[in-house]
């Protein structure tokens, strides 16, 4: 089902995503699934549709800051300072998880991948949902990703809600994902190279970045 992307259509997804569906929507990068990253079955139901084996962290998407500070035990230092540079945008940080957030997404690491995607989309539909929702790609494990919510549609049909029929960003490049330990020499490590470039992010914090 498409849904539209007025006030009416993102309710309704919202509404969806609360009660345990899961809706496809785009993104600044690409349609992604989401679910209530909160809610451990509505995760489990995304990995069983995208065909993707558990156990593998799933990132989550954020309205802002203030919603990533409540999923993370500490969002301090460099990644603070990137994330103060690059949100809303595609920049994923993983940092260390309070135990609000479910295994099922941290996949027992004890960390998490947050983003505040650039998407007036998405953006919308967290802040209807009220919580963070997953951002995992919308398209069968090992297919290329999707950018438009018809091709979606033909690909999964009914298999959940539906999909918000809106536009994604221009960036054909997936998110870029970094960590940063202070244990581990004060580093910034590049764990997926993405959108945005490691000069990128050296401009803004230096030579501890490192790919």
């Amino acid at each position: 089902m498409l849904i539209t992307p007025d006030e009416c259509g993102i309710g309704s997804a919202a509404k969806a995503i609360q009660n345990g569906s899961l809706v496809a929507f785009p993104t600044d990068t690409f349609f992604a699934l989401g679910a209530d990253g909160l809610n451990s079955d509505a995760v489990d139901l995304v990995f069983k549709i995208k065909g993707r084996n558990p156990g593998t962290p799933v990132p989550i998407l954020v309205s802002d800051t203030s919603m990533a500070e409540m999923l993370a035990n500490e969002i301090s230092g460099p990644l603070a300072t990137l994330a103060e540079v690059f949100w809303p945008g595609a920049l994923t940080i993983v940092v260390p998880a309070v135990q609000l957030v479910p295994k099922v997404v941290t996949a027992g690491t004890g960390t998490v991948g947050l983003r505040v995607p650039d998407n007036d989309t998405a953006i919308s539909l967290i802040k209807a949902a009220g919580t963070p929702i997953t951002g995992t790609s919308c398209n069968l494990t090992g297919s290329d990703p999707i950018k438009e919510a018809n091709i979606v549609e033909k690909i999964f049909g009914n298999k959940f809600f539906g999909s918000i029929d809106a536009p994604c960003g221009g960036s054909d490049a997936p998110s870029t994902v970094i960590s940063y330990s202070e244990t581990d020499g004060g580093i910034i490590k590049v764990l997926r190279h993405g959108a945005i470039g490691v000069n990128s992010l050296r401009t803004i914090v230096g030579d501890i970045v490192r790919v």
